[in-house]
């Protein structure tokens, strides 16, 4: 309930930002135009994701015939989650990782590495699978959806105000400049909070799917200390939506760059499970 509730207060946050600088910078027509153009960009994504995803990884679509283990893994681990059986895909990468993505539980892939069926357990392996099971069964590809057409709507207004979005609104060309810079920095740190507040959920749905919440936080530890080790050339766009970040500078970030991180520290996460591993009562 608390993980809810600080998500949808982030939200709130992020859509007073956009009405916020909305109203001042362009009016309502101006809202309105960014936010319609920001929604066609991401709608499509939210229909295609799953295929543009899948070509940043270089990862192809597998058969049970073809990788019957991991099939029979996914099918079983989806019965319980009781989630329709999504597409399985290998990516030919050796750093150990994972991701989902697909727009609702029935158009879901779940995709794991070459690299993280070399290094981690059986065990380990189903806990990281119940993780991105956890992920489509609470639709975070909807909610990542939504963040991303108001961030980019944030990102466009000032631009909207400056190249004559609304003539009657007179808007000093140094605002709209320190607007223009602040805001989308102040929605990418909104955007990437809920982002870790999923990863939570992920972690705790997934503990619960698995029933061995031990085995999917060893997991990441091993997959952070691969994601240092092992670079892994993928785009940027797609790096949030795998279990442990696979860009190994931002692994490694700290300070303030931890603001901008889309997964929480491996510690806190691991500390979580552990948690709900001895029964003590955890933020859900």
């Amino acid at each position: 309930m608390y993980n809810n509730v600080k998500v949808f207060a982030l939200m709130a946050g992020m859509t007073a930002l956009l009405a916020g600088i909305g109203s001042y910078m362009g009016g309502s027509g101006g809202m309105t135009t960014a936010l319609l153009f920001a929604g066609v960009m991401n709608v499509a994504m939210y229909f295609w994701s799953h295929k543009i995803v899948l070509k940043m990884y270089h990862a192809r679509v597998v058969t049970a015939a073809e990788a019957p283990e991991l099939y029979a893994m996914v099918d079983r681990l989806r019965q319980r989650a009781n989630l329709p059986m999504p597409i399985v895909a290998i990516a030919p990468h050796e750093q150990p990782n994972a991701f989902a993505t697909g727009r609702d539980p029935d158009h879901a892939v779940v995709c794991v590495t070459e690299g993280i069926m070399r290094l981690i357990s059986k065990d380990e392996l189903e806990g990281v699978i119940a993780h991105e099971l956890g992920h489509i069964r609470n639709r975070d590809m909807l909610l990542q959806t939504v963040t991303a057409t108001m961030a980019g709507a944030i990102a466009m207004l000032p631009r909207i105000a400056m190249f004559g979005g609304n003539r009657d609104r007179n808007v000093h060309p140094a605002i709209a400049i320190a607007v223009m810079i602040l805001g989308p920095l102040a929605a990418m740190i909104i955007q990437a909070a809920i982002s870790r507040q999923r990863e939570f959920k992920a972690d705790a749905a997934g503990a619960e799917i698995c029933g061995r919440p031990l085995d999917l936080a060893s997991a990441l530890r091993k997959l952070e200390a691969g994601a240092h080790r092992i670079p892994m050339n993928v785009s940027p766009a797609a790096a949030p939506l795998a279990i442990v970040n696979p860009l190994s500078a931002a692994a490694h970030g700290g300070g303030m760059l931890k603001w901008f991180s889309t997964h929480p520290p491996t510690a806190e996460r691991v500390a979580q499970l552990e948690a709900i591993a001895s029964g003590a009562q955890v933020a859900a």
